[in-house]
């Protein structure tokens, strides 16, 4: 715990963090608590610094305010909850949550590989870790 702050280093502090960042060429962080539905501007700067956690009943509405995926947001604030085992709990009890990005890249397997349901090869693994440079 740094400064109050115990949730300074979690992803979803960081995530928020950068996406008030990245949206504020076309709203700023009040339009984008107001949007999110809190009564407080301040409750965003608690969240994106770690001083709050992000409560699940409001990231539907936080991840709309910030243009993400709900999914996505929802698996960060569980990472911040209940610490790095939780999503995979979560995993293994309801099936691997997919973001809408993810099922961008299914799509676009499923289309390429004409429904062949391609194996995941060395090759094609290769593949992946050059284009996220891994």
């Amino acid at each position: 715990m740094s400064n109050g702050k115990p949730y300074a280093e979690t992803r979803v502090a960081k995530f928020i963090d950068r996406r008030i960042l990245e949206l504020s060429p076309k709203k700023s962080q009040h339009e984008i608590a107001i949007e999110a539905g809190f009564k407080t501007p301040n409750v965003l700067s608690m969240l994106k610094t770690g001083t709050a956690k992000v409560p699940l009943d409001r990231v539907p509405a936080l991840a709309k305010a910030l243009e993400c995926d709900a999914r996505f947001l929802f698996r960060l604030a569980l990472e911040q909850l209940g610490g790095s085992m939780t999503p995979s709990a979560i995993d293994e009890i309801f099936g691997t949550i997919v973001t809408e990005n993810e099922v961008g890249w299914l799509k676009a397997i499923r289309e390429f590989s004409e429904g062949a349901d391609p194996r995941l090869t060395h090759r094609a693994l290769a593949a992946l870790r050059a284009i996220f440079g891994k």
